[in-house]
């Protein structure tokens, strides 16, 4: 006798089986037929471990893994699982940022699609905006590749800002996040630095051209205060003014960590100028600052002499195009002559004349055991008097480079060691 399965198939049963049944008091057919749906429920999982044993071996034919053969190689297999592994996180990423993008309404970056095991997800110029931002931020989760974010010019605002700060204090791969030319403004800033004190794997900060003015002072100063890990932050072409530079002076000098600092074209003035450079002058940590285009000024530039004079760590430091007059030249000069670790120093386009410079070189005279590389006058006119005198100087420190308006000499900067290790090998140093 054959009876129907479940998966279509015929199941027999033995003749003196069925009689056995028939002949037995103790068996009823209730009994009989709950022997037959056992028989029934084991055919059925026999035929769906089969279904998820096919099933298992298409998505590992999907993902771009062949399945091993009996008797392979150890390692082969290994190999085998490790890109398997890899392209089922490429798929799961795409999967969740694609699902993202439809439910906030963006049509998603195909470079961010296309970004694979790259350690730099370069998205800068595309229109981001706020909503783009968010779908964004949902995958970066999980994709642990990537060290260097790059989102410069995407108009994030503060909003697109608070949800990439959630991700950004969580992460533990990147460490360099570019979000420069954002309008993220003190709402942003904010939300960015809180993410950075939360997250100390944390290494360059770049929010140049963000609007950044007093009231994102505050938090900056807290970045600065708290994150010991920050080894280089950009703060140019923002708006940050007397008030802020005041709020920045006593973070900077507490600071430990900080290695580089941009805060060029800003408005630091009158008295922020000068608190920010008394946070210099006890810096221990910081080796290249560049404060040009802020408008220093003489009492600036005086400040920043004394600074010279105590700060034993400094070795980059631009000053071009901060109203700097010939007494203020001077002021400068006392730094000069005591410092020892001053490699290279920008003063162009300053209005300190030929007689400031000469000030200066005269300092640089003065000093036995500086350290200076590179002295640049550009943009200033000099005499006869000063070509002189700089040359008096060379035959005493003959690797300093000095630069004129009417002498322009290439000077190589070399990388501090901190940053020259993140380079590709590729990279001109």
């Amino acid at each position: 006798m054959r009876l129907v399965g479940a998966a279509g198939g015929s199941t027999h049963i033995p003749r003196r089986v069925l009689c056995a049944v028939a002949r037995s008091p103790d068996l009823s057919a209730d009994n009989c037929k709950m022997g037959i749906t056992n028989r029934r429920s084991w055919e059925k999982s026999a035929e769906n471990e089969e279904r998820e044993k096919e099933a298992a071996a298409a998505a590992g034919r999907f993902a771009g893994v062949p399945e091993a053969e009996e008797g392979s190689d150890v390692d082969s297999d290994s190999d085998l699982e490790t890109e398997g592994t890899h392209r089922l996180g490429e798929l799961v990423k795409e999967t969740l940022y694609l699902r993202s993008c439809r439910v906030h309404s963006v049509v998603p970056a195909s470079c961010f699609l296309r970004q694979g095991s790259d350690p730099e997800l370069n998205l800068r110029h595309r229109g981001l905006g706020p909503q783009g931002a968010q779908a964004l931020a949902s995958s970066l989760n999980s994709n642990p590749c990537v060290k260097r974010l790059d989102l410069r010019d995407n108009g994030l605002c503060g909003a697109g800002t608070e949800a990439l700060a959630s991700t950004l204090s969580k992460s533990s791969c990147i460490c360099d996040v570019d979000l420069s030319e954002n309008q993220l403004g003190a709402v942003g800033a904010q939300a960015i630095c809180a993410a950075l004190i939360a997250n100390p794997t944390m290494q360059k900060v770049q929010l140049a051209g963000n609007g950044l003015e007093e009231q994102a002072a505050h938090y900056l100063a807290e970045l600065l205060l708290a994150h010991t890990g920050l080894k280089s932050l950009d703060l140019s072409y923002n708006q940050l003014n007397d008030q802020a530079g005041e709020t920045l002076g006593p973070a900077l000098a507490e600071n430990t960590g900080l290695i580089e600092l941009n805060i060029s074209w800003n408005h630091l003035r009158g008295p922020g100028a000068i608190a920010f450079a008394r946070g210099l002058e006890a810096n221990i940590f910081l080796r290249v600052l560049d404060i040009s285009y802020n408008g220093f000024g003489d009492p600036g530039a005086s400040a920043m002499g004394e600074a010279l004079r105590t700060n034993n760590v400094l070795e980059e430091l631009n000053m071009s195009n901060n109203r700097i007059s010939a007494m203020g030249a001077r002021s400068l000069g006392l730094g000069l002559r005591v410092n020892q670790t001053l490699r290279s120093l920008v003063v162009s386009r300053n209005p300190m004349q030929n007689k400031g410079c000469l000030a200066v070189l005269k300092s640089v005279q003065d000093n036995p055991v500086s350290a200076l590389e590179l002295l640049d006058f550009s943009e200033i006119q000099v005499n006869r008097e000063f070509d002189d005198l700089a040359s008096s100087v060379k035959a005493v420190l003959p690797g300093l480079c000095i630069k004129t308006a009417a002498h322009r000499v290439e000077y190589k900067k070399e990388l501090l060691p901190v940053f020259r290790s993140s380079l590709p090998a590729s990279a001109p140093k």
